[in-house]
């Protein structure tokens, strides 16, 4: 049985929304998928600001899905305002674009994105899309994400040692 997560979804355009929680519910992956239409509304929400400060009905995210042009703030601007949260640190954002320009990887990368994934346009390759997101940052122990946290976990341990 697979356990049910949380993934936020930033994302401006409702029909890759749809899309998106069509190829979830197509591929038999039960997350919860909450879903914020700019970048303003995705930091408000990681923040536990209002209208996302009931945790109990807007939980921190397992993974964070990005778009990059997004209104008011762009995703490229939601990566780097992570990067000054050491309490995310831990916290997977795949960038999901229909960009597949190298400069947009590249910069994305740069900023902390833990993968960048081009839109597909064919619905079978949308839920494969989906299903390697579950393998890769939901899918148990032997995730990437679970190695990430892993290593933060570790390094904490190291610094509080040292300080010691």
């Amino acid at each position: 049985m697979t356990t049910k997560h949380c993934i936020l979804l930033a994302e401006d355009d409702k029909d890759e929304v749809f899309l998106l929680r069509w190829a979830f519910r197509k591929a038999g992956l039960p997350h919860e998928i909450l879903e914020v239409r700019d970048g303003v509304a995705a930091m408000d929400y990681l923040k536990g600001v209002p209208p996302f400060n009931d945790r109990a009905r807007y939980p921190l995210p397992q993974l964070l899905l990005l778009d990059l042009k997004m209104p008011r703030v762009n995703g490229f601007e939601v990566l780097a305002w992570l990067g000054t949260c050491p309490e995310l640190r831990s916290l997977p954002a795949v960038v999901l674009s229909a960009s597949a320009f190298h400069a947009d990887i590249q910069n994305a990368m740069d900023l902390g994105a833990r993968e960048f994934l081009t839109k597909p346009y064919d619905m079978d390759e949308f839920v494969s899309l989906v299903e390697g997101l579950h393998e890769r940052w939901l899918g148990g122990e032997g995730t990437i994400a679970a190695a990430v946290a892993n290593a933060a976990e570790g390094q904490a341990r190291s610094a509080v040692q040292l300080r010691m």
